[in-house]
């Protein structure tokens, strides 16, 4: 796929330093930083739901940086990316916007530009305008915030969150009132039984851009994960059917659009391919290109816009990888230059309120 006088922007791109900064998977990388075992020993003594959601712990044992991101960007033409906040655990009320700091003022010589900020905040908690504020003050780059909401109900799956249906609670409803009064975005990232409560949000505000993160991620579509998640095809069969009827609910509200992030996450069910190896896009359109088909379809070119998720996604498949997978994907729907130039950075640019 020529891919020729399309300016990618990359829309979830996670930075980390486990070792320097609060974050909440920082004391095993700490741990086994010291620990004279391989990467592959700490996978066998780690909860299975962790391992099935990492893959690989490879990314999550060391630093994520703007020169390791740079690395894996070198064989494809990224311009610029958005950081999204990921488990920033500082104590306080405002400490979550020490991330934001951190993130804008990480050295980026020689390194593709960063362009945009998510950061972490919660609409239920005490003080939420107050850290919204934090936020803003802490980088120009600000747009928006992500709230860990995920939970599974198959204790087997690793969730994020301690309890189900977050987003309904009434306290985080009330709050979410703020970002509509700062013309801010909530990227939800969910998983994919909890669509519905997105579409509620959605209802409820329809002044506030809400993007839909990793399609959803229907856990388990690809392959069996937890205790019983896709245990075999007639309950995967049951995942898609149950995610695209969702998804194409949630597709009716105009202020939502889907990234094509995350397609790629091991808690999918993706088989994980020997380390330093990449799955091929074949193989990948095989499993994902279902999925964004029926994103394309109910969705459109025009409010979708991709994200690599790396690290997260790269136990299963390269940068380059991924943007060549929704490429064809977005060519095989009909789609041309105009939609290619949407997807990699027409919706971001709109969203985000990117200045490119």
């Amino acid at each position: 796929m020529d891919l020729a006088g399309i300016r990618i922007f990359d829309a979830h791109v996670h930075q980390w330093d486990p070792f320097s900064t609060p974050r909440d998977f920082g004391g095993f990388a700490k741990i086994f930083r010291y620990l004279p075992i391989s990467v592959d020993t700490a996978m066998k003594l780690a909860p299975r739901r962790d391992r099935e959601f990492s893959g690989d712990p490879t990314a999550y044992l060391d630093k994520y940086l703007p020169p390791d991101y740079q690395a894996d960007v070198a064989e494809v033409p990224i311009d610029d990316f958005l950081h999204m906040e990921v488990e920033w655990s500082g104590k306080g009320p405002l400490a979550k916007a020490d991330e934001t700091r951190w993130v804008a003022n990480l050295p980026t010589a020689q390194a593709v530009p960063l362009r945009a900020i998510i950061g972490n905040a919660d609409p239920a908690a005490p003080g939420f305008a107050e850290l919204l504020d934090a936020h803003q003050a802490a980088s120009p780059l600000f747009r928006g915030i992500r709230t860990m909401v995920g939970h599974h109900p198959d204790p087997g799956v690793r969730s994020f969150c301690k309890t189900e249906s977050a987003l309904a609670a009434p306290a985080f409803l009330d709050g979410f009132a703020r970002l509509a009064e700062r013309g801010l975005s909530f990227d939800a990232w969910v998983y994919s039984h909890a669509i519905p409560d997105v579409t509620a949000l959605a209802k409820r505000y329809p002044e506030v851009p809400i993007v839909i993160d990793h399609l959803g991620t229907p856990a388990g579509i690809f392959g069996p994960v937890g205790k019983h998640t896709g245990a075999n095809p007639s309950r995967r069969r049951e995942l898609f059917l149950r995610w695209r009827d969702d998804f194409a609910e949630l597709a009716d509200h105009a202020n939502v659009v889907a990234k094509c992030s995350g397609a790629m996450m091991p808690i999918l069910g993706h088989p994980v391919p020997p380390r330093g190896t990449s799955t091929s896009v074949a193989d990948l359109l095989d499993r994902v290109g279902p999925l964004l088909e029926h994103a394309l379809t109910v969705f459109g070119a025009e409010r979708m816009l991709w994200g690599s998720n790396f690290p997260v996604d790269k136990p299963i498949t390269s940068i380059a990888n991924s943007v060549q997978t929704i490429a064809e994907a977005v060519t095989a729907h009909g789609g041309g230059p105009a939609e290619l130039e949407q997807v990699f950075r027409g919706t971001a640019q709109r969203v985000y309120r990117l200045a490119l």
